[in-house]
């Protein structure tokens, strides 16, 4: 399938980017922080945790290996659509892909976002660098859809049950004196209460939580969400807890094993290499703890499986899956969506996902 007869001529990956060299890091956070209020000090602290991995973040790289796996799913399924990539804060950006594309002769294009939850950082605000992006590249008369948000997609959860299953067992095996199912603690980024009352993000979050926690029969006493990451100013209130808190509030002759499951992830960001490779395993050895971290999607079949299909939605009309208490995410989102909180201080939480 490829030419006029299509109602797109191109996909487009739209993620955040990331440092490939330490001279990268500092740059790539000025880009990151730029007009958050962020103390410099945080900004250093940060830098630190991407040196301790060379400089780099593997987030550019699993971006290559999702558009290589992405590309062969698709043309198993006679889908031929040349596939793009731009981001937010790091090479290659998203200005100079639209500029790319626009040379190219591209005119209909469906942006896939990296990311499975409604928020301002992982909904609007890849909404509002279309636009900025497109008008600095002469490209504002691109048409630019986007895949819906697919927190609640069966092929979603089942990658993610499927990895936090897996991580269950190895903790299992290694924590052999334990008859109890292991304690699963499910962790995203966390966000300023401000925001988190303008989007569905929290909603969203705990829902897929379920969904999984159900797919793997784990009571309800055995699974919770925590928060992860926090990067903003001290005085401002985020969603908590935090996963250390957490793990320095566990009782470790009830619950010595411990599965971490970063749900919010689509791949192995600093923060989950950091934060939970580094920090939360820190944390976890200190009490006593057997701990095992679950696998992001990556490239897993079933995730690729599922980009196609919500690809498919959009060539085809093919149908809109979705499993638990609410539908499928819309595809166009309404003018109040997903809104930063600073505009709005008075945001209440939304009632959109029973009403899509």
């Amino acid at each position: 399938m490829t030419g006029d007869a299509a109602p797109y001529d191109a996909l487009l990956l739209q993620s955040f980017g990331g440092p490939e060299g330490p001279d990268d890091v500092i740059p790539f956070l000025e880009n990151v922080l730029r007009g958050r209020g962020v103390p410099a000090s945080r900004m250093r602290e940060v830098a630190e945790h991407y040196q301790r991995f060379g400089g780099v973040s593997p987030i550019n790289g699993h971006c290559r290996e999702l558009i290589a796996a992405l590309k062969t799913e698709l043309a198993c399924h006679e889908i031929h659509l040349p596939v793009y990539w731009g981001n937010r804060n790091w090479h290659p950006f998203l200005e100079d892909t639209l500029r790319q594309m626009k040379s190219d002769g591209i005119r209909r294009v469906l942006t896939i976002v990296t990311s499975a939850f409604a928020s301002y950082s992982g909904c609007r605000q890849y909404r509002e660098d279309i636009v900025r992006c497109a008008e600095a590249a002469g490209a504002a008369d691109l048409q630019i859809d986007r895949l819906r948000m697919f927190y609640n997609h069966p092929d979603f959860i089942e990658t993610i049950a499927e990895n936090t299953g897996r991580a269950m067992s190895d903790v299992t095996a290694a924590c052999r004196e334990s008859d109890r199912v292991p304690r699963v603690i499910f962790t995203a980024h966390s966000i300023p209460l401000t925001m988190a009352a303008c989007c569905d993000y929290e909603q969203q979050l705990r829902e897929t939580c379920r969904l999984v926690a159900e797919r793997l029969n784990l009571p309800a006493d055995r699974w919770e969400l925590a928060w992860q990451s926090r990067s903003g100013r001290p005085e401002d209130p985020w969603l908590e807890p935090d996963i250390c808190e957490v793990i320095e509030s566990a009782d470790v002759q009830k619950d010595p094993c411990l599965v971490i499951s970063p749900v919010g992830f689509l791949s192995d960001h600093i923060e989950v290499l950091y934060d939970l490779d580094v920090e939360a395993a820190q944390a976890c050895e200190r009490k006593g703890l057997a701990m095992r971290r679950a696998a992001t999607p990556g490239t897993h079949p079933r995730f690729i499986t599922m980009l196609r299909r919500l690809i498919q939605e959009r060539l085809f009309g093919h149908p809109r899956d979705a499993v638990g208490r609410f539908g499928p995410h819309h595809d166009e989102c309404p003018a109040d969506c997903c809104l930063s909180g600073r505009s709005r201080p008075d945001c209440s939480p939304s009632d959109r996902l029973r009403r899509d």
